[in-house]
């Protein structure tokens, strides 16, 4: 079996283990369309076959990744939930509530402007107005719910206190919906992408169609890094936390 040297990974590791160990890495699957977020349970010898792209070449990408100088700053793995969460409010959440209405502005005068001789650029507006009116409304609940849980979690194990209390059961309820939530987004930006052609305006676009796709493809790698942290970072280390306190 393959083995990736520096960290001993092998091809049974699933990618999105893969990038929550090295959040660099995450690059790499992006650029091959390796779905490392709501697809991130594949292992990475799966990922490979289905987007049809040559195992050896991902591992020596991922090698070489490996090879650069390691920012501990950004080694989210190690970070303490509550140091996750502020990470994920103050810079994805923000982005969405900062971006989201600037970005439907260009997609809505794109569309009203192309619609009718561009059926296509209708269809892209009205999947991400549909994105945004969800995610805003996913985030909500995050904000509201789930993570004052984790929060509460991260304290009582300061504290050394065993009482838990919820409104949901175990926190596999909330998570549970968040992951599904999570996989109807990313669903939205592959339609999304196959629709700009992977962000790429088409001939003779005008300034404000070619800014549009601009935006979409920078929403689109936030989101995915958004998506990746909660999944395969955040959520199993909360579920992990709440068990500890559970059962200890």
């Amino acid at each position: 079996m393959v083995e990736l040297k520096q960290n001993n990974l092998n091809l049974n590791k699933t990618v999105g283990e893969i990038v929550a160990e090295d959040y660099r890495k995450a690059s790499v699957f992006k650029k091959n369309n390796i779905d490392f977020c709501c697809g991130g349970g594949q292992s990475l010898e799966q990922a490979c076959k289905t987007a049809m792209v040559d195992l050896n070449d991902i591992v020596d990408s991922l090698l070489l990744v490996e090879s650069e100088f390691n920012d501990p700053d950004k080694d989210y793995h190690s970070w303490p939930l509550d140091k996750l969460i502020d990470y994920i409010l103050n810079v994805h959440h923000a982005y969405v509530k900062e971006n989201t209405f600037v970005i439907s502005q260009f997609e809505n005068k794109v569309k009203w402007v192309h619609g009718k001789n561009k059926p296509n650029v209708s269809d892209i507006a009205d999947h991400y107005n549909l994105l945004a009116e969800e995610l805003i409304s996913h985030m909500r609940k995050e904000e509201m719910i789930l993570f004052p849980y984790i929060n509460q979690l991260v304290e009582n194990k300061r504290t050394k206190t065993k009482q838990i209390a919820s409104q949901f059961g175990t926190i596999q309820n909330p998570i549970n919906m968040m992951l599904a939530e999570h996989d109807s987004a990313g669903e939205e930006l592959e339609v999304i992408r196959k629709l700009t052609n992977d962000f790429k305006p088409p001939s003779g676009a005008c300034a404000t169609h070619t800014v549009s796709y601009g935006h979409l493809k920078d929403f689109e790698a936030d989101l995915l890094q958004h998506i990746h942290l909660e999944n395969n970072i955040l959520f199993p280390r909360a579920i992990e936390l709440e068990n500890e306190l559970l059962f200890k």
